[in-house]
């Protein structure tokens, strides 16, 4: 199988500093199931194309060599000749930096749009022409499409479901490898693996930006899940409901609106963002992150204390981002330069969160599947590892004095939890015990003498 990727960006050799890789040398990425190769059969001011081929091993695939797992039942197949699930992982693996829009090197030119064109062949197309316009089309790419002949001498035979696929567009290059590596396998609709949690992830993750708008989601939702209707409703709950507008689009979502309706008689949502300002600021934080940022409240409180030399906000909702640079630009100019936001998922490592003095995590943990809580975990206590950590969750104890709360239900429609005192408490030993930090419990609001703080707030420190 075969992906090439080519730019008329000029020095068009800057490619290889988006790839991180060379082009004067052939990159070689072991994988389970095989190994991948970069390598750039052009590579000139003008023009620049790096190419990943991969090579699979059919016999590996079956007997389960080198922990491929023994993906498949029968020696002949597809697999080692047809781009599918296999090469998105490849794309993955040895072009993770470019796919995730990070250059050490060139990262003003990875924010940008260029033009690049890219060609996969062969390309399974399990639904024809037609779906690949489908998938493609609405996302601004120019579209060629050669067909594969079953046999080329025997032309009566007719086509095969393969075809050569070649598209166009001036755009980033991260934009174009994530729409490659989610739509492949959508075409292909054979996963070489079990889909479970771990690909949901990478759909939310990877389709963040762009999916929630494409007019065929339910069926790239159905296709890259398996039809696995769990997964299926979940993904389409998340592109849909935390994406959708509301008539004012940049009011809060209905669902916000709910948890805040319940909690304003105790004017909790204030006191959180004001008694978490209030504590980066005793920390002695001048670079702080706000992860989960969401509209940007607690950044625009920092704002106006000089002690906050610099801000960076972090969302994985590309309409909150836009909600909340919107509001920054209603702010002055010096005030507003100190604060940056950065588009991004909290369950990955990120290198631009290196170093900080201090992050801080509104009501966030409880927007994210227990199962997937750990990867968070080490996403920020272990790799970003900033000097202090600042995370509320509210205190599942305290919901019975909510009048207006049902018994049973959660404050927020998206919360996947809501943890006890003892629950945090545990979740905080654990924390600080696996990543070295330093913890105490505050509490957040009126304490009631049996259910405790509406809230909860742990300072982790090192």
């Amino acid at each position: 199988m075969f992906l090439s990727v080519t730019t008329t960006h000029q020095p068009a050799t800057d490619l290889g500093f988006l790839l991180r890789k060379n082009p004067a040398r052939v990159h070689e990425t072991e994988l389970s199931f095989g190994k991948a190769l970069t390598l750039y059969p052009e590579a000139n001011e003008e023009r620049c194309t790096a190419t990943l081929i991969m090579e699979v091993d059919p016999v590996g695939l079956v007997r389960g060599k080198g922990g491929a797992g023994g993906l498949m039942d029968q020696y002949v197949n597809d697999r080692p000749y047809a781009a599918s699930s296999f090469l998105s992982v490849a794309m993955g693996r040895a072009w993770r930096e470019a796919m995730a829009g990070v250059s050490k090197d060139r990262q003003e030119l990875a924010d940008r749009a260029i033009p690049l064109e890219a060609h996969v062949t062969p390309l399974p197309a399990r639904g024809g022409e037609a779906l690949i316009r489908e998938l493609f089309g609405p996302l601004g790419y120019e579209i060629i499409i050669e067909t594969i002949p079953l046999d080329p001498v025997r032309t009566d035979w007719g086509v095969s479901p393969y075809v050569s696929l070649t598209l166009k567009a001036v755009t980033r290059l991260s934009a174009l490898l994530t729409h490659l590596y989610v739509l492949i396998p959508v075409l292909d609709d054979r996963k070489h693996y079990f889909v479970g949690e771990d690909e949901l992830e990478k759909l939310l993750a990877r389709g963040e930006g762009w999916l929630a708008e494409h007019p065929a989601k339910e069926l790239i939702v159905s296709r890259y899940l398996k039809r696995r209707k769990t997964l299926m409703r979940e993904a389409l709950a998340h592109f849909a409901g935390e994406e959708g507008e509301s008539d004012n689009a940049f009011d809060a979502t209905p669902k916000d609106n709910a948890e805040q309706a319940i909690e304003k008689p105790l004017r909790l949502h204030d006191l959180r963002l004001d008694t978490v300002a209030a504590t980066l600021k005793e920390l002695g934080a001048k670079r702080v992150l706000d992860l989960g940022c969401g509209e940007g409240k607690l950044i625009r409180r920092l704002l106006k204390d000089r002690q906050f030399e610099e801000i960076i906000g972090v969302e994985v909702s590309s309409l909150s981002l836009a909600r909340a640079a919107e509001k920054l630009e209603r702010e002055p100019e010096r005030l507003r330069s100190r604060a940056k936001f950065l588009h991004g998922a909290l369950i990955y490592r990120d290198a631009r969160l290196r170093g900080y003095d201090a992050a801080a995590l509104v009501e966030v943990i409880e927007h994210v599947e227990p199962a997937r809580l750990h990867h968070l975990e080490f996403a920020i206590f272990g790799d970003a590892r900033p000097k202090a950590v600042i995370v509320t969750t509210p205190n599942a104890d305290y919901n019975t004095l909510f009048p207006s709360l049902p018994a049973g239900l959660f404050r927020h429609a998206d919360h996947r939890f809501e943890w006890s005192r003892m629950e945090f408490e545990a979740w905080c030993r654990k924390v600080g015990e696996t990543y070295g930090y330093m913890w105490e419990i505050r509490p957040l609001g009126d304490v009631d003498e049996t259910h405790g703080a509406p809230s909860q707030m742990a300072v982790f420190t090192q």
